[in-house]
């Protein structure tokens, strides 16, 4: 059994470290409480570097528009183009409720209000998962293409934290 798992741990290691040495992912160590409850202060991601075409719900590391020098982590809520509006802490994407099954509501209830807003091309409105604690594109305003760095590729290591 034990090695099972050894062989395992060896795979897993050298495989991370190939895709770390090879650039295609970067680690992030998740900072703040603005993802709870799916990510801890402290948790540990690797993010990939090839991002490729973005979806909505994607989670993506990016330099803050304010302040490049920062980065942060946040999920892809609306996308290029799209007509995004949040009514007493609902969003809707042209005009449709949108379903976010990973919000949990103790995270979410204080009822912030956006009216109807055309994101650009090539920009994304993100938000965190802990909307009543997160610095997001309800604050400052969409993100462009370029400042994204990464996209969640997998969780290496959760936080003791919680």
């Amino acid at each position: 059994m034990f090695k099972n798992i050894s062989k395992q741990i060896v795979f897993l290691s050298l495989l991370v470290n190939t895709l770390f040495f090879s650039g295609c992912v970067t680690p992030v160590k998740v900072e703040g409480s603005a993802m709870l409850p799916n990510f801890t202060d402290g948790d540990r991601l690797l993010m990939n570097n090839n991002i490729g075409g973005l979806q909505r719900g994607d989670l993506v590391y990016f330099q803050y528009p304010k302040d490049i020098t920062k980065s942060y982590f946040k999920r892809v809520i609306g996308l290029p183009k799209e007509t995004i509006e949040i009514r007493s802490g609902d969003t809707f994407i042209n005009g449709q409720p949108l379903a976010e099954a990973y919000i949990n509501q103790i995270y979410n209830q204080i009822e912030r209000n956006l009216p109807p807003t055309v994101i650009p091309a090539d920009n994304y409105f993100v938000m965190g998962d802990n909307r009543d604690n997160s610095s997001d594109s309800r604050s400052w305003g969409t993100i462009s293409r370029d400042l994204i760095l990464g996209k969640h590729y997998m969780t290496y290591s959760r936080s003791e934290k919680k």
